[in-house]
C-alpha cells in the first residue's frame, strides 16, 4: 500500500499547512514517496528583509512537522522523524516516515483537534489572568520538545522586554526594505498567503506592545494592561535547533489553544540580530531566544488563508527514500 496516497495523509498535509509562518509566507514544500514525507524549506519564500537567515522559516517548517505527526497519529499510524537526513541538501529539514499502526494518546487527540482552531489573534485580549495550571501546561509543552518557555512576568522582565520590542519595532518602521516587504505581504484583499487586512488587529492606543498588522479600519483600541508574554528558547542556535524549536513553538500554541487561549507573535526582537542578542542577555545570556508571543483569552479573531495542499506537494518517485 502506498501510504502517502491515503486519505489520512491528505488530511495530515492539510493540517501541516495550518502551521504559522512569518507574514504567512508558508515556506514549505512536502515531497511524497510511498511511505515518506520530506519537509523541504521553500527558499523562494524566505523573507530577505526580516528573515535573511531563514530562522523564522525553519521554525515554521518545524511547526508544520509537528502538525503532520499529530494528524498522522490520530489517523492511526506511527511516525519516525529524522532531521537533516541528507547532509548535501540543507533545505531538506525533516523526513517523516510512516510506520506501524498506532493507537493515539489522549494528548495527541487533543492537540490534533486544536490544529484547525489555532490562529494568530492580533486583537486585544481580555484582562483575565492565565491560571497557574495553564502556565504550567505551556511550559511543559516546550520542555517536552527540548525547549524552554520563559514567561516574562514570572522573572520580572516584562517591562524591559517590552521596551526592547518597541525599539526593534521602531527600527523596522524606519527600514525601507522591511516596510516594502511587509506591504507586499499584507496589502492583499484576497489570496492564499500573506496577512490580509481583515486578519489584522487595531492600532494599539498607547499600549505596552506595538501592532504590526493593522486591520482594515485602522482604528485604535486599548490592549490588555498586563499581557502574558512568553519567549521560547533553546540551548543552541544551529539550523536544526531552529526546526526543533518550531516543533516546540507549535506544541505550546496547540496546548494553549486546547486550554482556551489565543496567541499572537512579537517577532521584532528576533528579526534584528542586535535586539536578539539583547533579549538573550536579558534572559540570562545562556539559551537562545527563538520566538516571542503573547498568550491570553482572546475575543473571536480571523484566521489567515492557506495555499491548497496540491500547491505545496510533489511526488518524487516510487522507490522508498533512504538517507
Amino acid at each position: 500500500m502506498v501510504l502517502t496516497q491515503s486519505p489520512a495523509v491528505a488530511a495530515a498535509l492539510d493540517a501541516a499547512v495550518r502551521a504559522p509562518s512569518p507574514h504567512n509566507t508558508q515556506p514549505w514544500i512536502f515531497e511524497l514517496a510511498p511511505d515518506v514525507i520530506d519537509v523541504v524549506l521553500d527558499e523562494r519564500r524566505v523573507l530577505d528583509a526580516c528573515d535573511p537567515e531563514a530562522r523564522e522559516a525553519r521554525l515554521a517548517c518545524g511547526a508544520a512537522v509537528l502538525n503532520l505527526e499529530l494528524a498522522i497519529a490520530v489517523a492511526g499510524r506511527a511516525t519516525e522523524t529524522e532531521f537533516a537526513p541528507e547532509r548535501t541538501r540543507p533545505s531538506l529539514l525533516a523526513r517523516v516516515t510512516l510506520g506501524h499502526r498506532h493507537r493515539p494518546t489522549a494528548t495527541e487527540r487533543r492537540l490534533a483537534a486544536a490544529i484547525p482552531r489555532r490562529y494568530s489573534n492580533r486583537r486585544p485580549f481580555a484582562d483575565q489572568a492565565v491560571p497557574p495550571g495553564v502556565r504550567t501546561a505551556v511550559r511543559e509543552a516546550a520542555r517536552e520538545e527540548g525547549s524552554h518557555l520563559v514567561l516574562l512576568d514570572e522573572i520580572g522582565s516584562l517591562e524591559a522586554a517590552a521596551a526592547l520590542i518597541r525599539r526593534a519595532d521602531h527600527l523596522q518602521i524606519h527600514d525601507r526594505a522591511f516596510q516594502d516587504e511587509l506591504r507586499a505581504w499584507t496589502r492583499r484583499a484576497t489570496g492564499e498567503d500573506g496577512v490580509p487586512a481583515f486578519a489584522g488587529g487595531p492600532r494599539s492606543a498607547g499600549g505596552l506592545l506595538p501592532t504590526r498588522y493593522v486591520s482594515e479600519d485602522g482604528a485604535e483600541r486599548a490592549f490588555e494592561r498586563d499581557p502574558l508574554v512568553a519567549v521560547l528558547t533553546t540551548p543552541n542556535d544551529a539550523p536544526m535547533s531552529q526546526v526543533r524549536a518550531g516543533r516546540a513553538m507549535q506544541r505550546v500554541l496547540l496546548t494553549a489553544t486546547d486550554a482556551g487561549l489565543s496567541a499572537s507573535f512579537y517577532s521584532q526582537p528576533i528579526e534584528i540580530a542586535s535586539a536578539r542578542a539583547e533579549l538573550r542577555a536579558l534572559l540570562g545570556g545562556t539559551d537562545h531566544p527563538q520566538t516571542v508571543f503573547r498568550l491570553g483569552y482572546g475575543y473571536p479573531g480571523v484566521p489567515t488563508p492557506r495555499r491548497p495542499v496540491h500547491a505545496v506537494t510533489r511526488h518524487v518517485g516510487t522507490e522508498r527514500k533512504t538517507s
